[in-house]
């Protein structure tokens, strides 16, 4: 399908939907520990041997962190990209609702991912309920998330950047709005490392 689609890039996110046959039809949460890892860099490898190309796997929002975790998500995540030869995409809306609901600075975990691997980042808005934060795609990208955008903009290069928005969709003009927001951070970003 991908061939015939002509389709840029293949991803998915880095995380589990079910267990014994059933399927929850959520992205839940990995616990980010060796045996965790060294499966999941099986799994990829073996997905890019059939597809004959490489996939990006892409951070997901999550809600809950298993106790025997013995990576950093930032940590995990790098360290698969390079073992399994694959590539990230980014969405950084869900490194800023993760650093709020999981306490880590969401700076420093842009900081340590791979400049090389980041092919796409993806920005979207969430829903802040005060101790907690649901990625919820219904409403523009807040200006913390864009602040963090500016310096994966600046960290990463010029990787392609999607929008999601996929509840209370708006009009097309405020949308191309959005859009064209994420232009000029780029843009800034860039005139700003320049002149550093």
């Amino acid at each position: 399908m991908a061939n015939r689609t002509r389709a840029k890039w293949v991803s998915d996110h880095l995380c589990w939907t079910g267990v014994g046959g059933t399927n929850t039809h959520e992205l839940l949460p990995l616990p980010f520990t060796g045996e965790t890892l060294r499966h999941t860099i099986e799994r990829i490898r073996i997905v890019q041997d059939f597809l004959e190309r490489t996939i990006a796997l892409e951070n997901s929002s999550t809600y809950l962190e298993f106790e025997a975790s013995t990576f950093a998500e930032c940590e995990f995540l790098s360290t698969l990209a390079h073992e399994a030869d694959c590539a990230i995409l980014l969405d950084v809306n869900n490194v800023y609702v993760n650093s709020f609901n999981h306490g880590f600075d969401p700076e420093v975990f842009i900081d340590r991912i791979p400049s090389d691997r980041v092919i796409q980042l993806h920005l979207a808005g969430h829903t802040n309920y005060g101790d907690h934060i649901i990625d919820t795609h219904n409403g523009c990208v807040t200006r913390a998330v864009w602040e963090l955008y500016r310096r994966a903009s600046r960290r990463f290069g010029n990787p392609a950047t999607l929008i999601e928005w996929d509840a209370a969709i708006p009009d097309f003009e405020r949308v191309h709005r959005e859009a064209l927001k994420a232009r000029r951070y780029r843009t800034e970003s860039h005139v700003d490392a320049t002149a550093v």
